[in-house]
């Protein structure tokens, strides 16, 4: 080979390296990014085989990552599916030696480039291994070059072992180059410093999870009812989003997210009800028209009670009067009057406690019955006054029409919203992460215009956010933890879902997604109890 095509061939290899540094520092994944780091290695090398080593946590040993070898064809770890079963190199013996002897765990502890033209022939360095290795496999381990791999604080985070240096020319095995060995360095040191990054961003968005998990825990802690939720509909707003990107027809066909924007949509849907750490915990589980910090119907109750003594000592009184006459047909009649107004007493106390309930449509009958019975009745209170049997607050609850809120509570309830909004967009987010306010601020919004807090139209909203608020819609349907009604039937939920779509509540055409792809049912196999799956019409 000339020295132009010496030349040639080097500045083709340095622009490969400044293309392999740029797709390094883009690459997201662990396992892709280390991947990438030893075949960019073995191609800028021409290698037949290498290993890439990561230090343990404990910094003790060199644990294998990636194994490659092209001539026996061996792939093990990073994406191929083989997992490594070698043991780790522990840099240092049962007595506290360092393990030199192995060249790899020297290239770590010396932070030395080992490049080795025979392996069976070099002094200093025990190749037992490799000899065993080759015996069985028939190769022939001749040529190592050993890089270590320094991060920027100047710690060794792996190593980078190549084998077998190939002429490209003539396909023999051949000792690494001095260029060679400069060109793996230089990867060695982008590679490491890429890694580092990659680790650092992964702690670093690891941090922020569990922050997120902390807030979700906080709601939980106040609300069993609502923890459960916080974690369903991240889950089934993913599943809506991966069945939009598996959509190759339709109005969805070129719509497509790519990882880093399936994590932002993550995010947002873990972070879609945080404002509910500000709704009192008595309106999240209002489980009943009369709750607050306890179910008031109790108190209904004792004045039930009340009035039914009220009614006996007023027939005792009576029948005590007749005592002169000894009216027993008179007596009678009056004992007879006392348990008929118990009666009506008992069954009005009934009423009251099915109107509590708030799990069926109250109808305007009912609604006037139970103000009839608050205003008409009254009883004597504690202090001796006679009052409604009802308070004002009472009859509104109990006269809720669907429910258990009052229109002052609904309102309550709905804040949670503004709180989310205000609370994720006083955050300084990271530009990959920017959209996570409107996607989680979107979820109670409608296509017609009609939904809160804004007011937005399916135009004004982006389809990560209509994707979320199916998902908010048909999680708190299929739900089985409320404390106000138990989850419905599937069938049930998606006759309503189909309601809703066709209303203008939520989006038609993402909706037919989520039906199409069988996104329903995939949901209902991991999150709903198998009495509430029936068949879909």
């Amino acid at each position: 080979m000339g020295a132009d095509d010496s030349h040639d061939s080097l500045f083709l290899r340095l622009e490969q390296l400044n293309e392999i540094g740029a797709a390094l520092s883009s690459e997201r994944d662990i396992d892709r990014l280390l991947e990438k780091i030893l075949l960019a290695a073995k191609a800028i090398t021409h290698a037949d085989g290498g290993t890439l080593y990561r230090m343990t946590d404990a910094r003790q040993a060199l644990c294998f990552e990636i194994v490659r070898n092209d001539s026996l064809g061996i792939a093990l770890g990073g994406t191929s599916g083989n997992p490594i079963n070698y043991p780790d190199l522990p840099l240092q013996d049962e007595q506290g030696v360092p393990n030199n002897s192995m060249v790899a765990v020297f290239a770590a502890l010396n932070d030395r480039t080992v490049n080795i033209a025979d392996a069976y022939s070099e002094a200093g360095f025990d190749f037992s291994g490799t000899r065993k290795f080759d015996a069985r496999s028939g190769y022939r381990s001749c040529s190592f070059l050993t890089v270590p791999m320094k991060n920027h604080e100047h710690e060794i985070i792996g190593v980078l072992q190549l084998i077998n240096a190939i002429n490209p020319e003539t396909g023999a095995v051949i000792p690494f180059s001095l260029a060679a060995q400069h060109l793996a360095e230089s990867l060695a040191s982008q590679a490491a410093i890429a890694l580092s990054n990659r680790l650092l961003i992964s702690q670093l968005e690891a941090l922020f999870e569990s922050f997120i998990k902390l807030i979700n825990l906080a709601i939980d802690e106040k609300s069993p009812y609502t923890g459960g939720h916080c974690q369903r509909v991240p889950a089934l707003t993913m599943m809506i989003a991966e069945a939009v990107n598996a959509t190759h027809a339709g109005p969805f066909a070129d719509f497509t997210m790519s990882e880093s924007d399936l994590y932002e949509l993550k995010i947002a849907g873990l972070l879609h009800d945080c404002g509910k750490v500000t709704t009192p915990v008595h309106v999240v589980d209002k489980a009943t028209k009369l709750q607050t910090l306890f179910d008031r119907i109790d108190l209904v109750d004792t004045r039930f009670e009340v009035l039914k003594r009220d009614v006996q000592i007023a027939a005792l009184r009576k029948q005590l009067e007749l005592r002169t006459s000894t009216d027993r047909a008179a007596e009678t009649a009056c004992w007879a009057d006392c348990l008929k107004e118990m009666g009506v007493l008992d069954e009005e106390r009934a009423f009251l406690h099915r109107a509590n309930i708030g799990s069926e449509i109250m109808s305007q009958a009912d609604q006037q019955r139970v103000r009839d019975i608050g205003t008409t009745r009254t009883w004597r209170n504690p202090v001796g006054v006679d009052a409604d049997f009802l308070s004002a607050e009472e009859i509104e609850n109990l006269a809720i029409r669907s429910g258990t809120l009052t229109a002052k509570e609904r309102e309550t309830i709905n804040h949670h919203i503004v709180a989310t909004n205000k609370m994720l967009e006083a955050l300084p987010w990271p530009k990959h992460l920017q959209r996570v306010p409107e996607y989680a601020g979107g979820h109670h919004e409608r296509m017609d215009g009609k939904g809160y807090p804004r007011g937005l139209t399916r135009e004004q909203m982006s389809l990560q956010a209509r994707m979320m608020g199916i998902a908010d819609i048909f999680e708190a349907l299929t739900a089985k933890d409320r404390p106000y009604k138990s989850g419905m039937k599937l069938s049930q939920a998606i006759d309503i879902m189909k309601k809703f779509s066709k209303n203008g509540h939520i989006d038609s055409e993402l909706f037919e997604v989520f039906i199409r792809q069988g996104v329903h049912l995939r949901y209902a196999a991991d999150f709903l109890d198998p009495a509430q799956i029936d068949q879909v019409g």
